[in-house]
């Protein structure tokens, strides 16, 4: 089988060089990616795939079977860009540029689709095999996002919990995605974390004439951001919290006391329990300082990202497969957990996932300097990789795919239980009631 994945994916190198350079001219942020998102089914559609769209949204889904009982695969590539205005390659009306490597996975993910539609491809195989763009990974644009969620077009903020929401994902054993990297490697997993937006509210006032008549939101706000950096010490190192809030809109007038304030933060951690644990103690500290001005504030606070514990069993099919196709190099598995984060970890609270890396990237991840230098690796030896693993895994008799679904224990019994989890970590509304002496309660 190594001599056939190696063919069809050089068969298809143009393909899959010129989507990644295109897909790199035309970064769209989580839900927009319209341009993306059409230009990926157009290239399945080409191919022959009968593709299901997402309704509403971004994205798509297409499915293979090979005609043999066995477990049904989930490899997906994310089609959404992120936000640096600084990169030179930038879109310049939006700020919107592909520094996490989105465009190279979608090219390695078109380079496997069109590799699977090869004849022989499927031989030895068993199960099915379901292909998807999904949009939304990173976790931006919250506004926007509440926005959409209020109108009714979406109900989870990330791609994935939004497909896996809507049943796209039904029928699916397990799954796994590639990342972008510097290396061929994989670690144990990665933070999860609570999204936050907060609405700092004060009275407005003339700041020259009369600020003694108003309540400054922006202090309020910054007062905030200075108790939260007090809380640092208390979080624990093995939780490995992060807490990175930033002011979206700071006021709107230099001569007049800030009525509003506006911020959003993630609140990272490896465990849900950390992660409410952390969050617990951040709004206290954001609440305090709004009373400390008499102003008040507004916590919106929903699920963001689950912490991706990856499947040891997948991961070691993956080295597996990796040192099959090539024999003279060694794929790394590490002990270490990334204090970044995904939203594959929501789909390992279900199914065994793995998120492992390929390289070719460089410069700084979400950074000014980010470029993928090495295409070769980031799409066309990436593409093989996965091809080899889909083979690992659904070969044989499905053999390892079937052992690995029967011996995973995930966090929840059912997406149902899953989503009635993270559901009831949203909360929303105001926290302070006022009394009329200047007391106050707190929500």
């Amino acid at each position: 089988m190594t001599e056939k994945i190696v063919a069809a994916v050089e068969k298809y190198r143009d393909l899959i060089l010129n989507a990644e350079r295109h897909i790199w001219t035309t970064p769209e942020t989580g839900y927009k990616e319209f341009k993306t998102s059409g230009y990926m089914e157009e290239k399945f559609r080409e191919l022959g795939y009968d593709i299901v769209k997402a309704d509403g949204i971004t994205g798509f889904y297409a499915r293979l079977d090979t005609g043999r009982e066995g477990p049904e695969l989930l490899i997906l590539a994310e089609l959404d860009s992120i936000l640096c205005a600084s990169h030179k390659n930038s879109d310049p009306a939006t700020g919107a540029v592909h520094s996490c490597g989105h465009n190279a996975q979608c090219a390695a993910f078109l380079g496997v689709a069109a590799a699977l539609k090869e004849r022989g491809m499927l031989d030895g195989l068993c199960g099915a095999i379901r292909l998807c763009a999904v949009p939304a990974e990173e976790l931006l644009e919250i506004e926007y996002r509440s926005k959409l969620k209020d109108e009714g077009k979406i109900k989870y903020f990330c791609g994935k919990s939004e497909f896996l929401h809507r049943g796209y994902f039904d029928g699916v054993d397990l799954a796994f995605m590639v990342h972008t990297s510097r290396s061929f490697t994989a670690g144990i997993g990665s933070v999860g974390c609570i999204v936050k937006r907060i609405l700092y509210k004060g009275v407005a006032a003339h700041a020259g004439s009369s600020p003694w008549n108003g309540k400054n939101a922006l202090y309020a706000a910054t007062c905030g951001l200075q108790a939260v950096n007090a809380l640092r010490e208390t979080f624990k190192e093995e939780d490995l919290i992060r807490v990175h809030p930033i002011i979206t809109n700071g006021g709107s007038m230099v001569n007049a006391i800030p009525d509003m304030v506006t911020m959003e933060s993630y609140i990272r951690g490896v465990s849900f329990a950390a992660m409410e644990d952390a969050n617990k103690k951040v709004n206290r500290a954001l609440i305090g300082a709004a009373y400390s001005i008499g102003a008040n504030i507004e916590i919106i606070d929903r699920a963001g990202y689950s912490p991706l514990n990856n499947n040891t069993d997948m991961l070691y099919a993956a080295k597996e497969a990796y040192e099959t196709l090539f024999p003279e190099e060694e794929f790394t598995v590490t002990q270490t957990r990334s204090t970044g984060s995904t939203d594959m970890g929501d789909l390992c609270c279900i199914m065994p996932v793995i998120h492992p890396y390929a390289p070719g990237a460089e410069g700084t991840s979400h950074g000014s300097d980010y470029a993928v230098a090495d295409p070769e690796a980031a799409c066309v030896k990436n593409a093989k990789w996965q091809l080899s693993i889909i083979n690992t895994l659904l070969g044989n008799g499905a053999e390892r795919a079937k052992k690995i679904v029967a011996e995973y224990r995930p966090l929840f019994d059912s997406k149902e239980a899953y989503f009635a989890y993270v559901d009831s970590l949203t909360s929303s509304g105001e926290r302070i009631i006022y009394n009329d002496d200047g007391t106050a309660f707190i929500k």
